[in-house]
């Protein structure tokens, strides 16, 4: 019953809770402001570069990092922050909420309506806090999925919870485009017919975002729907929010984009305010309160009851043209809302003040292999119709408990409706990707030899005669793994991969080929990344194509695609031990970023143990793919 099966969610996402909590106090307890930074927690030191009345009762401010400007970050739109000053940061405090975050500034909302005396003096600030707010709605949207579910009425709950048979209208012939391949057509067609559920499995390079848009369009066209489009990362909303606008669709973003672009910018919430003929009241409103809160701080220090009474008389004035700009823009905002056909925003961005109680056709879930089932249920309780896209194939979400993980936390909604519901899965099975060669192993291992590559990328290479992929085997090289701090590097590998890859890079540059291909290197960790980045920069071949070279860790790669793809395993140990390399499905979105070339280099030895690997070292021997690592260093 749905009752059961929510409770049980809502156990398991406090466990989650807790262990994540437990985390976030253990890197930040006792660190200082310096190890913050270099962990993407805090900014450190900032200016503050401007304030202005924000929302009702709050005071709204940008600032900026002055320095390390490069150092990567986990501030986001809507995450909470505290403003702090280094004299004394236990006391000299200030919490709020993140409004807008673009590369080294952001607007943070502060319920106050001046600042503290301490931010004038420099040493300012702002550490991530933990988030709260993320879990919170996922635990109310749980519960309301439980009252929902006791309703009789509720097909959707009972089909996503109890494996009620999800229904789908007569198959009438839709005009659908006829740019789409046939199992696009396909999924466009299961999306339009289906009363309650659709499911997309888009493996690798299948143009699963291509056939989203089109449905989209299509829903649009035939029903005049209006549609939410939600994804668990920014960067996957703000892709589909770009094409869907680019197809002429009346979009609105809500949150503010990480990537920045023109289309991108006039999708926004904010930008499309700017442009409302009602803006020039509200700029009025808002320098009338800005004059009123000026003349209040006039009032400063020692002063008597008659001067007290005057600031508060002031500042009650501010608040009360504060709340008149809070119902003007909410009046904008749901005049912008009820034109527009779609609506995009992260998961738990659907639950933003701004849209929280709007409803809708049919909600559309990207990335739903990657989603945390609780926040699914955000979106999905908004409407009455939900599409699934995603492949469980790939990356999962991340969690902090193994517990939680292992209970089920870690078995996605996209995951189970595939088992419970194959008459609402279309898979996609023409892939644009990659040469047949790179494709065939993973559609072997994880889509039951199902995926056929295009014709026109199906034997592309980087020039003629080139090997598309090839298994490189240190075995006996005694290039031994080490331990760095808790993750594994293995040096002499590292070592090994850069000279092969400035042998190639010769060979492309004798060749003359106009444009040249992109390169990534990855690993599976961390510390060998950082490793191969030092190797890279130090290469004289390689440092004069440094915009062509991406080195990172698996996870940073998902969704991308680079001509040529190096893979450190680095795993070689006397124990067989190859930690989580066992996670084949992270290896499976590593092998499948290469277009036109794949170079795995591990120790086979170690390797062998996993069936996985095994079974890729005999696919590799078969395509002749396979060499010893000795036959590259007696040269």
């Amino acid at each position: 019953m749905p009752k059961e099966y929510f409770n049980k969610l809502q156990a398991l996402l406090n466990i989650e809770r807790e262990a994540d909590l437990q985390s976030y106090l253990k890197i930040t307890e006792n660190t200082s402001a310096a190890d913050r930074r270099n962990l993407g927690l805090t900014w450190y030191p900032i200016a503050i570069r401007n304030n202005e009345i924000g929302r009702g009762d709050y005071l709204t401010v940008e600032l900026e990092r002055t320095t390390h400007q490069d150092f990567s970050h986990q501030f986001r739109f809507g995450s909470a922050v505290v403003l702090f000053s280094n004299h004394d940061p236990k006391v000299d405090k200030l919490e709020g909420t993140i409004t807008h975050q673009t590369g080294s500034k952001m607007k943070i909302s502060f319920r106050v309506d001046e600042l503290p005396d301490w931010t004038k003096d420099g040493k300012l600030g702002v550490d991530l806090l933990f988030d709260n707010n993320s879990y919170d709605e996922m635990q109310n949207a749980l519960k309301q999925a439980i009252n929902i579910g006791e309703n009789k009425e509720n097909r959707l709950v009972k089909i996503l919870t109890t494996g009620a048979k999800p229904s789908f209208q007569n198959e009438e012939k839709f005009i659908i485009s006829d740019q789409l391949n046939e199992s696009q057509q396909l999924a466009v067609n299961k999306i339009i017919t289906a009363d309650h559920l659709a499911i997309v499995h888009g493996p690798p390079g299948t143009g699963k975002t291509t056939t989203l848009v089109q449905a989209i369009k299509s829903l649009i066209k035939h029903n005049n729907q209006k549609i939410l489009v939600v994804a668990p990362s920014n960067t996957a909303v703000d892709l589909l929010t770009e094409k869907l606008a680019h197809e002429g669709l009346n979009v609105i973003r809500v949150g503010n984009p990480a990537r920045v672009s023109e289309r991108l910018l006039a999708s926004t919430l904010d930008h499309k305010m700017a442009d409302h003929p009602d803006m020039k009241t509200i700029k009025s409103l808002k320098k009338q309160a800005n004059e009123y809160k000026n003349m209040a701080h006039k009032y400063k220090r020692s002063f008597g009851k008659a001067e007290r009474d005057q600031r508060k008389a002031l500042f009650d004035e501010a608040h009360k043209i504060g709340r008149e700009v809070e119902k003007n823009e909410q009046y904008i905002i749901d005049n912008l809302f009820s034109k527009a056909q779609i609506i995009t925003a992260t998961l738990v961005g659907a639950n933003h003040y701004t849209v929280r109680n709007l409803k809708y056709n049919t909600v559309v879930i990207d990335e739903a292999g990657q989603a945390l089932e609780p926040a699914c249920w955000i979106p999905i309780l908004k409407a009455q119709k939900v599409i699934l896209a995603g492949d469980h194939f790939q990356l999962s979400p991340t969690i902090k408990s193994n517990e939680a993980g292992n209970s089920g936390l870690s078995k996605t909604l996209l995951e189970k409706l595939v088992g419970i519901h194959p008459e609402a899965v279309v898979l996609l099975n023409e892939q644009y990707r990659m040469h047949q060669h790179i494709m065939n192993y993973s559609s072997k291992v994880f889509y039951n030899n199902q995926l056929k590559a295009h014709r026109v990328v199906a034997n592309h290479l980087l020039f003629t005669n080139d090997k598309p992929l090839t298994f490189i085997d240190t075995a006996g090289c005694s290039f031994d793994e080490k331990l760095d701090g808790t993750s594994t590097t293995n040096p002499d590998e590292a070592a090994f991969l850069v000279t092969h890859l400035t042998a190639l890079v010769k060979e492309i540059e004798s060749k003359n080929i106009i444009n040249f291909p992109s390169i990534a290197i990855i690993s599976p960790y961390k510390q060998q990344v950082q490793f191969l980045k030092i190797l890279v920069e130090e290469n004289e071949t390689l440092i004069t194509h440094q915009d062509k070279i991406a080195v990172n860790t698996i996870d940073s790669f998902q969704g991308q695609e680079r001509d040529i793809v190096y893979i450190s395993l680095t795993r070689s140990n006397a124990q067989n031990s190859i930690g989580f390399l066992s996670d084949t499905r992270r290896m499976n979105v590593a092998m499948t970023r290469a277009r036109k070339k794949l170079v795995i280099i591990g120790d086979s030895a170690t390797l062998s143990k996993s069936k996985f690997y095994a079974d890729f070292i005999e696919y590799a021997e078969k395509l002749n793919a396979y060499h010893s690592a000795w036959e590259f260093m007696n040269g």
